[in-house]
């Protein structure tokens, strides 16, 4: 990794001043969280495949139609994005029974919704990123009614075109959060679709098996990890070859 002007470091990613005006360099670490990073690991390979899995999904969603952050994938852990402002809501789609809804309601995990489910959660960690309503974004003016209604339609959007594409290749998309940030020119702000798309930020099994393929791996212990989101890159055609990965692996 060259060395770069460092803006801010998460929890999985670190995110650098760009080489072009009104950009940033998003870089992808292997680190690994759950629980509010109460456990912490790290998934061999892990920023490779999220880079490149990422690349994959914005290109496609900007193909019909949805705006996004994506510029360029720049190697094998970074891409160039346009810098913007972020809506500090995690945006959070179920479709099928799982996670904290499964735990939160009482809900058998597995169960399939009837139509999908978009909940907001503030982004601070340090209360924990709680389940807020509408009403809460509206009046603490996180985002305005406009913009509101442009991230759910939106939103149900990116869900009813991923879903189609998973299941092309095998694999249930249970559940998965969205970001979204203001990019101005001048006065003015538009929304775009930000952050990443991952087997960090969302849930996956396989449809025959109902296997868990995702973050859920590491979150329960249950081993494959690296495997899973191996196997994810494979299934949509990004797995880079795995001498590639181990050389960044020793590299980073």
């Amino acid at each position: 990794m060259s060395r770069k002007t460092p803006i801010y470091e998460g929890k999985a990613k670190v995110l650098y001043e760009g080489t072009e005006p009104g950009t940033i360099i998003q870089y992808f670490k292997d680190d690994a969280t759950a629980f509010n990073a109460q456990k912490r690991g790290t998934i061999a390979g892990k920023g490779v495949l999220n880079n490149m899995i990422t690349e994959f999904v914005m290109t496609r969603l900007a193909e019909i139609g949805i705006p996004t952050h994506f510029i360029r994938r720049l190697n094998m852990r970074e891409q160039l994005c346009r810098k913007c402002e972020i809506v500090p809501i995690e945006v959070v789609v179920r479709n099928i029974v799982a996670g904290s809804m499964a735990k939160r309601l009482g809900l058998e995990e597995g169960e399939r919704l009837p139509r999908p489910i978009v909940e907001f959660y503030y982004k601070d960690d340090d209360l924990g990123d709680p389940l807020v309503s509408d009403e809460h974004i509206l009046a603490l003016g996180w985002a305005s009614a406009e913009e509101l209604e442009e991230i759910v339609g939106m939103t149900l959007r990116v869900n009813d075109y991923l879903c189609g594409l998973m299941r092309g290749i095998g694999i249930k998309l249970v559940d998965f959060k969205l970001e979204f940030g203001r990019v101005w020119e001048g006065d003015f702000a538009h929304l775009v679709l930000a952050d990443e798309f991952s087997p960090d930020n969302c849930r996956l099994w396989d449809a025959e098996t109902n296997e868990k393929m995702d973050k859920d791996r590491f979150r329960r212990d249950m081993g494959g990890v690296e495997e899973a989101y191996q196997e994810v890159a494979r299934r949509l055609g990004v797995l880079p070859e795995s001498a590639e990965i181990e050389m960044l692996n020793k590299d980073k």
